[in-house]
């Protein structure tokens, strides 16, 4: 009754370091030894086991902030990232924290929603927690400026870099995948290649439209600056400037789309033409959306964003941060794989 009684009493508050100490008969400062396993510490092996034994039958937790502010660290990353149910966020919070799991990091995960005062206040937040470094993530690739506080922890930028160049990052390799799209049309035996690019000022666009002029140069096809046109990011924009290209005389064979959802428009306009994908236009989309790109018909080769794989690497940079140890360099490219499926 008397053990069941002091039970309860426990249960109303917080079990702590010198109820364990008490328990297992010791010192409060050998609890602490054991705890933190302090090197150097005279602990007796049977000792430890007492110890060990009271913090199990008490189901004692050590105070996550106090053990923050004893050692300096925290045993967390933050990432910020502008909407956390985005199917990209998913794919990098899961490389992010399968990879800061191997070295027993967590995640603490904010979202900015696109406001610079939510980003800010998210910032402050994760600071007061002591996160031992940050990450920062953007829906689509661009240079961004953060707040200065963000640069009083290592910090590294996902899928953006910074306008300052100060702060390191990890991007996809744009070049490398327009490239890759392009040759893969090439290889497939077609010479006329419209490309449907994206806004022509952004970091997207502008690799993949060199590594598509690569492309073509290194398979001695002349550039035919007519095939390529510009449209908005959606299925509308795609559309429009496939009906341009389509609607020549000497249309192109094939087109590569500057993301799925402008792929997914360009079906719409072959299949106006009564054309047939592939056998009278190909198609190569870009990002691997999993709710087009797999359920088009026929199915759409593309390029996959490598979302989940620049969360593991930012990830990579920030344990080498922490640790003191010097950068190779301030960006990373990580490469985008090509995913053949039936619309070549």
């Amino acid at each position: 009754m008397a053990a069941d009684s002091g039970r309860s009493a426990r249960s109303a508050r917080s079990v702590t370091m010198s109820d364990v100490a008490r328990r297992a008969g010791v010192s409060r400062t050998a609890v602490s030894f054991v705890l933190n396993d302090r090197p150097g510490a005279a602990i007796p092996d049977e000792t430890r086991r007492r110890i060990l034994a009271a913090i199990d039958e008490l189901s004692y937790r050590p105070n996550a902030g106090a053990r923050a502010l004893a050692a300096q660290r925290s045993e967390w990353y933050g990432l910020i990232t502008e909407i956390v149910t985005a199917p990209f966020a998913v794919d990098v919070i899961k490389g992010a924290q399968d990879r800061a799991w191997l070295d027993r990091k967590f995640l603490l995960i904010a979202a900015s929603e696109g406001d610079r005062d939510q980003e800010a206040a998210a910032l402050d937040k994760l600071l007061e927690q002591r996160v031992e470094g940050l990450l920062y993530a953007t829906t689509w690739h661009r240079a961004v400026t953060l707040p200065k506080a963000a640069r009083e922890v290592p910090t590294v930028l996902v899928n953006c870099y910074d306008a300052e160049g100060e702060l390191p990052s990890v991007v996809p390799d744009e070049v490398t995948g327009g490239h890759r799209a392009a040759r893969h049309l090439v290889e497939a035996g077609h010479e006329r290649i419209g490309f449907i690019n994206l806004d022509p000022d952004i970091p997207a666009a502008l690799g993949r439209r060199e590594g598509y002029e690569r492309a073509l140069s290194e398979a001695g096809i002349p550039l035919d600056t007519s095939l390529v046109v510009s449209g908005h990011a959606t299925a509308d924009g795609g559309y429009s400037a496939a009906c341009e290209l389509l609607d020549r005389a000497d249309r192109p064979t094939a087109l590569f789309c500057g993301n799925d959802r402008m792929a997914m428009g360009a079906y719409d306009a072959i299949k106006e033409r009564g054309l047939r994908i592939p056998d009278d236009v190909a198609v190569v989309g870009y990002d691997n959306q999993e709710l087009i790109a797999a359920y088009l018909r026929p199915k759409l080769t593309t390029l996959a964003l490598p979302f989940e794989a620049m969360g593991a690497k930012g990830v990579d940079m920030l344990a080498a941060l922490a640790a003191g140890q010097p950068l190779d360099t301030l960006r990373v490219t990580v490469d985008c794989p090509l995913l053949e499926r039936s619309s070549v």
